[in-house]
């Protein structure tokens, strides 16, 4: 069984900055894609980003290109979302997700591919 606990929320200002961390435990955590998604009050999950198996290969959504930089620690079992630049509009729980398909294979945005999921982390940024 895969268990993801993440940590690093907060209320900040706009323009602030937040690191996300997301450890996990389980199966071998090298061999999981990772996402990281956030859902706001009556919004649908989005997906923000995700992360290969050893790091070397990233994917964003367009809305936070630029602004936020994920990354891992395959030694610690931990995934991190640097979040800078933060908005009023980045206001939402956050949630990281393992994702458990052959190595090799393409990231995915889609929540649905995603296996195992975190109880999310509460992101809040005023204006």
């Amino acid at each position: 069984q895969v268990q993801l606990v993440e940590s690093g929320g907060g209320l900040v200002q706009a323009g602030d900055s937040l690191r996300l961390s997301c450890e996990a435990s389980g199966r071998a955590f090298s061999s999981w894609v990772m996402g990281w998604f956030s859902q706001a009050p009556g919004k649908e999950r989005e997906f923000v980003a995700a992360i290969s198996w050893g790091g070397g290969i990233t994917d964003y959504a367009d809305s936070v290109k630029g602004r936020f930089t994920v990354s891992r620690d395959n030694a610690k079992n931990t995934v991190y979302l640097q979040m800078n630049s933060l908005k009023p509009e980045d206001t939402a729980v956050y949630y990281c997700a393992a994702d458990l398909r052959p190595y090799g294979s393409s990231l995915t945005a889609s929540a649905e591919e995603y296996s195992y999921w975190g109880q999310g982390t509460q992101v809040t940024v005023s204006s």
